[in-house]
C-alpha cells in the first residue's frame, strides 16, 4: 500500500508590509552586487518572482524610488553596526563594531560603492543626505566610545576623519580582494584611530582627557598595551630629538 502524497503547502498571500519587505530585500541583494545603473524593475521582479507592474504598485516613483528606499535599508542596518554596549575597555568595543562593519562590506561585496559611496547615476541629494547621515550617526558612536558626548571641534574633526579613513580603507580592501584579511584590518584601523587621537591630544585639552579617561581603562594585553609595545622600539631612535 502506498501513502498518499503529502499535500504542497498551501499558497499564502503576503501582506502589504511583507511584499514591500520581501522586495526590498531582492533590491538591497542585487544593489549590493552590481551597480544601481546595472539593476532593472525586471531583474528586481524576476529575483522576487513577481510581475513587474507589482513592483509598480508598490513603488509608483520606479527604480529610483526603489534604490532609494534599499540605501536607506542598508543604511539603517549599517547605523546598528557601530551601536556597541559600554562593556569593557573602549578599543575593544571599537574592534567589535568594525567586525560588524567589515562583515557589512564584505557581504555588500563590489556593490558597497555604488551602494553607500556614490559615484552611481543613481545618485541625488536624498542618497547622499542618507549616506551622511550614516557617517554622522557612526561618529556620535565612536564619540560615546571615548566617553566625549559633547565633543569640540578638533576632537570631532578627527573622529569624522577616521570615519572617512575607514571608509576608504574598506574600499582599498575590496580592490585588493579583501587582503589583507579582515581581522588584521580591523587591528589597523584601531591602532590608526589610537594614533589619531595621540597626536590631536598633544595639542588639544579635551582629547588628551579623552585619551587620558581611555588608558585608564584599557589592559596591557588589550589594542593599546599591544600597540605600545611595538611602537616603543620604532620611536626610541627619535630620543635624540627630545
Amino acid at each position: 500500500m502506498t501513502s498518499a502524497a503529502t499535500p504542497a503547502p498551501a499558497y499564502r498571500r503576503l501582506s502589504v508590509e511583507e511584499r514591500r519587505t520581501q522586495l526590498l530585500g531582492v533590491a538591497l541583494s542585487l544593489f549590493a552586487h552590481r551597480a544601481p545603473e546595472d539593476v532593472s524593475l525586471d531583474d528586481v521582479a524576476e529575483a522576487a518572482g513577481v510581475s513587474r507592474p507589482l513592483v509598480y504598485r508598490y513603488f509608483a516613483g520606479g527604480k529610483q524610488e526603489l534604490y532609494e528606499a534599499a540605501l536607506r535599508s542598508a543604511a539603517d542596518k549599517l547605523e546598528l553596526c557601530f551601536a556597541e554596549p559600554a562593556v569593557g575597555p573602549p578599543t575593544e568595543r571599537l574592534a567589535r563594531v568594525l567586525d560588524r562593519y567589515l562583515a557589512f562590506v564584505d557581504q555588500h561585496d563590489a556593490g558597497f560603492s555604488a551602494l553607500l559611496q556614490g559615484g552611481s547615476v543613481a545618485e541625488t541629494s536624498r542618497t547622499t543626505a542618507i549616506v551622511d547621515e550614516v557617517r554622522r550617526a557612526a561618529a556620535e558612536q565612536v564619540l560615546l566610545h571615548l566617553g566625549v558626548p559633547d565633543p569640540g571641534p578638533r576632537l570631532r574633526m578627527m573622529v569624522r576623519t577616521w570615519i572617512a579613513a575607514v571608509e576608504a580603507a574598506s574600499l582599498i580592501w575590496l580592490d585588493e580582494e579583501k587582503r589583507p584579511p579582515a581581522a588584521e584590518l580591523r587591528g589597523w584601523l584601531v591602532d590608526h584611530l589610537l594614533a589619531l587621537l595621540t597626536a590631536t591630544a598633544a595639542t588639544d585639552e579635551q582629547t588628551a582627557g579623552a585619551v587620558a579617561a581611555l588608558l585608564s581603562r584599557e589592559t596591557a594585553h588589550g589594542p593599546v598595551g599591544t600597540l605600545a609595545r611595538r611602537v616603543v622600539p620604532v620611536v626610541s631612535g627619535a630620543a635624540h630629538l627630545l
